[in-house]
Formats: structure tokens, C-alpha cells, sequence
């Protein structure tokens, strides 16, 4: 059945196809008939093209056949000139360095009652023997000053509590004005600076500052790591003299003190440096034992080659009359030539120097005001004295 569909359905396209040819080829059609003109029409030729017409001569008809192209320069454009901003390099201020006056802030205000006072009676002088005591002078460096302070009054006449405290200001400055505050340094000999003290009060970090202040100063300083008892202390001075560009001897922990230091001598002599810097171990001034053997470093350290120009007491500016003792003890082991005060940065009460220069007539040479190497700063008693009773 379906190939019958099939034929049927080829044959109608056939007779289709064939039907559409006849009919095309008896009419004689071969493409879309055309309307014949109109009778009396001329057909004109066609017309040429006008030529283009160039500036003048278009106004006389002259026809430009060959145009010449226009030649256009190319604009020029100056570049602008931009000038470049200036930038004012910002002015970074160098961190304010500690002042005495800042550091003795607790000490100051042991005086504020006395301070405020506006005439000078007999609760004047009580108020003034309190705070004296209170700031760490003691009784006998305290006694004395109040004694010398009452002879000014009743000489000078001096009835306002401001005129008692420029006095005081006055006392006070004379009696720490006498002393030869500079580190003894001999040309041309091996100068050693030994440093004692009880554990805890900066020996170590003392000398690392000191010896970065001498080096920047043009010496060439060795650094004896004398303290072999404490563990971590040849360490800690090790990065001293690394940051301070001073050479160090050290041994092994527990070893003889006296016997380093004077390793540190000799090496310091063959090396032509001007200084060697000693630590010691921290001595309990209550140990016989103890400050006998400090006493032989001493002596060792004071043998050819060495040459002993200093001997340094470093103090904690917070221990008070505490303080005083250790002081006594150790000048009777070591003949101690001067004080350095560590620790007087604000919980300090700092008249400790005048019972130690009173009493013992040993000068504080050097003053701990922070934490960094430029905070030790050589001691200024006029400074001290105006940063204790600032009003």
C-alpha cells in the first residue's frame, strides 16, 4: 500500500510540473512585461556627470580633473607642564628625654604641705622635718640641714614661707656642691671600672649603657663578665657589648670572678683599650664571706696591667635608707669612689643622696632616669634640687 502512495504521488508532481511548463512557453513570457512609451516621447541620451568644482575656479565653471589633496599640517600641541607638588617632609620629634623634675614627682610631693605654706611659724619647721624624713634624708642629714636653715632665717630676716623654700633650695645646693662628680679615666694606662652592688639594682645594665656612652665617645672598652653566679648575666652583658661595640670577656658559670676580670685586663692591654668595664657578682653586704672575696677582685683588678680609677656603687634610688647601709658596707670592702642611682623614675624618693654624701662623702656620680642607654645621665645637683622643691 505505502509504495503505491509513494508512485501516486510522484506522478501528481510530475503532471503539475508538466502543466506549468506549457503554459509559460505558449504565452512567450521571459521576464516582466514593460508599458511602451507614450506616443511623442523623445527618449533623451543620458546625461553625463558634472565635475566637481574646486575654490575660485568653481565661479567660471572650470571643472578640477585633477584635484590636488589638501595638505593639512598636524596640529601642534604643547604639552602641559605640570609642576610637581612638594611634599614637606613631616618633622618627627625626637622623644622627650626624662628630666629630673619629672622623675621626682613622689619626692615633690612629700614637700606639698610645706610648699604651701604662706608664713614661717613652728608648724612650718614640723611640716619641713616631716617631709625631709619622708623623702629619705634621715634623721641626721635632715637635723642638720634644719639647723643651718634656722641660722638663715634669723640672719636674713626671712618671715615668707617663698623666701624659706629659695633658703632651703640654697642650703641644699651647697651642701652637694663640693664633690668631684667626673669618672677618673687615665691616659695611657689600662683604666678599670669596677661596679658593685646587691643583686637587683642594675650593675649589668649600668655598665652596658656606660660603656655604649665611652665607645660613642672614642674609646675602646672591654667588658668583664664578672658576675658568674647569676645565671643569664654573661648573657645580658653579651648584648650589651654588641649594642654598644665593645668587646667582652666571659667564662663559664660559676667560675672564679677575680680571674675573669683579670683575663679582661690582659686582653684589654694587648688590644690597647682605655677601659675595661667590671661586673661583679651581687653581694649581700650582710655576708662576710661574700664581701671578702669582692675584696680580693679588687685587689686583683688593681694589679699590672690594670689600673683601678673607679669603683662604682650602683644603688635602687627606691630602697631608701636600706640604701645607706649597703653603702657603708660596701666602701669599707671595695674603697668606693662613687654612687651610681639607679630606679629614679617617679616611685623614687631620691634624698638618699644627701644622707650618702652626708654621712659617707661619697658623690653620686651618675643618675638612672628611664630605661634606655640616653636616660643615664651624669648627676646635676642644681637640677636635682629644683626638681625636688618645684613649686
Amino acid at each position: 500500500m505505502e509504495p503505491l502512495l509513494v508512485i501516486l504521488a510522484v506522478l501528481a508532481v510530475v503532471l503539475i510540473a508538466g502543466t506549468f511548463f506549457f503554459v509559460n512557453r505558449s504565452t512567450g513570457r521571459k521576464g516582466p512585461e514593460l508599458e511602451p512609451p507614450s506616443p511623442g516621447t523623445t527618449l533623451a541620451p543620458p546625461r553625463p556627470a558634472e565635475p566637481v568644482l574646486d575654490g575660485d575656479r568653481a565661479a567660471t565653471g572650470t571643472a578640477v580633473l585633477d584635484r590636488v589633496p589638501e595638505v593639512v599640517e598636524p596640529e601642534v600641541v604643547e604639552p602641559e607642564v605640570v609642576e610637581p607638588e612638594v611634599v614637606e617632609p613631616e618633622v618627627v620629634e625626637p622623644p622627650k628625654k626624662p628630666s629630673f623634675r619629672d622623675r621626682l614627682a613622689k619626692a615633690r610631693a612629700t614637700f606639698a604641705g610645706f610648699l604651701g605654706r604662706t608664713r614661717i611659724d613652728e608648724e612650718t619647721w614640723d611640716e619641713l622635718e616631716e617631709a625631709l624624713i619622708r623623702a629619705d634624708l634621715g634623721v641626721g642629714p635632715a637635723t642638720e640641714l634644719l639647723d643651718q636653715l634656722r641660722a638663715r632665717v634669723k640672719s636674713e630676716g626671712l618671715e615668707t614661707g617663698e623666701q624659706l623654700v629659695e633658703a632651703l633650695k640654697v642650703e641644699m645646693k651647697a651642701q652637694l656642691a663640693h664633690a668631684d662628680r667626673s669618672l677618673r679615666l687615665d691616659e695611657g694606662r689600662t683604666n678599670v671600672w669596677l661596679f658593685v652592688g646587691v643583686n637587683g639594682v642594675g650593675k649589668t645594665t649600668t655598665i652596658g649603657k656606660l660603656g655604649k656612652r665611652q665607645v660613642s665617645e672614642g674609646k675602646n672598652v672591654v667588658m668583664a663578665a664578672g658576675d658568674t653566679f647569676r645565671a643569664a648575666a654573661a648573657e645580658q652583658l653579651e648584648t650589651w657589648a654588641e649594642r654598644a661595640g665593645a668587646h667582652i670577656v666571659r667564662g663559664s658559670e660559676g667560675a672564679d670572678p677575680s680571674a675573669i676580670i683579670f683575663d679582661a685586663i690582659e686582653a684589654a692591654a694587648a688590644r690597647g683599650a682605655d677601659l675595661v668595664l667590671a661586673d661583679t657578682a651581687g653581694r649581700l653586704h650582710t655576708k662576710s664571706n661574700l664581701m671578702e672575696e669582692l675584696s680580693k677582685v679588687r685587689r686583683v683588678a688593681d694589679k699590672d696591667p690594670g689600673h683601678v680609677t673607679e669603683v662604682l656603687l650602683v644603688l635602687d634610688a627606691t630602697t631608701g635608707q636600706n640604701g645607706l647601709v649597703q653603702a657603708r658596707q660596701f666602701t669599707e670592702a671595695t674603697d668606693v669612689t662613687g654612687v651610681v642611682l639607679t630606679k629614679l623614675d617617679g616611685s623614687a624618693k631620691g634624698g638618699i643622696v644627701f644622707a650618702i654624701h652626708q654621712e659617707l662623702g661619697i658623690p653620686v656620680k651618675l643618675v638612672g632616669l628611664g630605661e634606655t642607654a640616653d636616660d643615664l645621665v651624669d648627676f646635676d645637683p642644681e637640677e636635682f634640687v629644683e626638681g625636688l622643691l618645684a613649686v
